[in-house]
């Protein structure tokens, strides 16, 4: 069985408070992705980040004074064509912090044998989940595609991948520099 789960690709991440360019360019690759998984009879799960108008009290708010991902704003939804992609079947997690252990919980009732990860941020949110998904299937092929991912941070997202395969992790289609 195969799931592929989109992260954190929001409104917010992409054209909104946090967004950083190029991230707008994965939407198509994403949508086409999740296409291409369900005609294939795999599974789609997505992450939402997902915050509340007391975020600036938050340890997170306080370390990131930049307000995104509010629960009944825009930046809160998936964007473009990727959020046309999500299904009323689809599970979605919505978390507060980068990872989601509710995702975890799910996963380790579940028999998934390849789980394949996209979205942002590569570094944080990205990472956060797949070392999840790790612990919870740890016999599952565990795949972050680093064409489907992006971050603000392009040296701190090389860094990431490298700990990410030393985890046993693959990243897919990455662009070494050489």
């Amino acid at each position: 069985m195969k799931l592929l789960l989109v992260v954190d690709y929001q409104k917010d991440f992409t054209d909104g408070s946090l967004g950083f360019e190029g991230a707008e360019k994965l939407d198509s690759l994403i949508a086409e992705k999740i296409a291409s998984c369900r005609r294939g009879g795999g599974y789609v799960a997505f992450t939402l980040d997902t915050h509340y108008d007391d975020y600036l009290h938050t340890q997170e708010g306080k370390k990131l004074p930049v307000p995104h991902c509010i629960k009944g704003t825009d930046g809160h939804e998936l964007y473009g064509m990727t959020g046309k992609q999500r299904l009323t079947c689809d599970m979605v997690f919505e978390k507060n912090t980068f990872a989601s252990l509710e995702l975890a919980e799910y996963l380790k009732q579940k028999n998934y044998d390849r789980v394949e990860i996209v979205g942002l941020v590569s570094n944080i949110c990205v990472a956060s989940n797949a070392i999840m998904v790790k612990a919870a299937l740890p016999e599952a092929e565990v795949i972050v595609d680093a064409g489907c991912t992006d971050s603000f941070d392009r040296e701190l997202q090389e860094k990431c991948f490298d700990v990410l395969e030393g985890m046993q992790i693959t990243v897919a289609n990455r662009k070494r520099k050489e």
